[in-house]
Parts: structure tokens; sequence; C-alpha cells
């Protein structure tokens, strides 16, 4: 079984055709009357199917480009591309079409509802989509037997450990079918055995043709990825080795 959709399937077959081509990308904000370049004319394509990590120290921009990469912010300039869609020219409809579609995202907080089962849970990540009932119902079976919660559905975050309240946010990520996943510090909160636990899953949903990207700060994590980036200052290199 795969939970990678079928034109997603067919795109991991064209590597000619990234699944992110940044170009000239730049961001600055204005913070207590100055301004900040977080982002400093960045160039970096990432191919569909790939692994990649986003290292970096605090305030080197890391989570500025995540938020451009997840169609959640827009460049001050240059082009982000996903596929044929440039993030920085889209309307803000298209922007929601794609984060709702195109992107799962994966955070260091679950950001599960605590009165809400795991399948619920799951479930909730699909509203977007506008999907029939019983079309919801397969995709969250399927979801939660992905990362090996088929048994746990009716178990609220509370009756679960760590590890598995994780794999229940990686669920609702990939229960829409998603073209790339986003993951910022997926193994922040965890203990080593529960971090293993999540890079298995992930690696294996990788492993089936989804693109993965990750932020981290463990050096353990980011070397189990085809590819290493650093981000430092607004500037980005390959550091992979």
């Amino acid at each position: 079984m795969t939970m990678i959709d079928e034109s997603v399937a067919d795109a991991t077959s064209a590597p000619t055709v990234p699944a992110y081509r940044l170009a000239g990308v730049t961001k600055t904000y204005q913070q207590k009357g100055r301004v900040v370049q977080a982002l400093k004319g960045v160039d970096v394509e990432i191919a569909t199917g790939d692994f990649v990590t986003i290292q970096g120290p605090t305030g080197g921009g890391k989570s500025t480009l995540l938020q451009l990469l997840g169609a959640l912010d827009v460049p001050t300039s240059g082009h982000v591309m996903i596929g044929d869609t440039d993030l920085a020219k889209a309307s803000a409809k298209v922007l929601e079409q794609v984060r709702a579609r195109e992107i799962g995202f994966v955070f260091q907080a679950f950001n599960l509802i605590p009165t809400l089962t795991a399948a619920e849970n799951v479930s909730m990540g699909l509203e977007p989509l506008g999907l029939d009932a019983a079309e919801r119902e397969t995709r969250v079976r399927e979801a939660l037997e992905h990362v090996g919660l088929s048994d746990r559905g009716d178990h609220r975050p509370g009756e679960l450990s760590g590890g598995q309240q994780q794999r229940v946010a990686i669920a609702r990520a990939i229960a829409k079918r998603p073209r790339v996943l986003l993951a910022d510090e997926p193994t922040g909160n965890l203990d080593e055995s529960m971090r293993d636990e999540i890079l298995a899953v992930l690696e294996r949903l990788n492993a089936e043709g989804l693109t993965l990207v990750m932020v981290t700060h463990d050096s353990a994590v980011a070397k189990r990825a085809r590819r290493r980036l650093r981000l430092d200052k607004g500037t980005i290199r390959d550091i992979t080795r």
C-alpha cells in the first residue's frame, strides 16, 4: 500500500522536473524600525522524491525558508516554484489550495486536538479537500495503517506515547496525499528511541516517492538524508558529503 497519489508517483519518474525551484529568493522584514534580511538571494532546487535536511543557527533563516516552501508566506523578491506554480506570484486562493492539496506539514509540537481520537484528528486534516464521508474514512484508515497505528484510531492523544502522537500527526499530513512533506524539527520533543521510530516512518514514505524536506538541529538526523543544506545569515549552501 502506498500513500503517494498517482500524479505524484508519475512525477517521480521525471527527475528533470524538481519538486521545488527557488531563484533569487529574498525575504525582508521590518523589526523595531530596522530592516532585517532573512533570506539573501537563495537559489536551490529540490528534486522530486528527494530527502533534504536544512540545518543552521537560530535566526539563520530556516523558519522563513520553510514558510515560503509551505506557501505560508511569499518572498520579497525572487521565485518559489512548486511544480509549475510560482508561489511568489500566486493569489491567496491558489496559495490556500496548494497548502490544502500539495503540502503536508509536521511540526515539533504534535498539534493534535486532545478531545478528538487519533482517527478524528487525521480526518480534520482532510476537511479542506471536500471529500465525501466514504473517501475520508478510507484515507484515514490507510494513513493510520501506514504509520503503524491501525489499532489506535479510537485513542485520544493523552492515551498515546509521544512517538505515537507524532505518528498521528504524520498520518494527518499524508492522508491528503501531498506532493511534499515539510517537517519542522519533527523529532525535537522525542527521546532517541522515539526519534528513530519517527525517522523510520518518514524514510519509508520517502522511499515510496514522497519528497521530504526537514528542518533539524540534530546532526544525527540530518546525516540520514540524501542531501543536506545549511542556511546561515540568509544564505544557503550544500554540505552533503
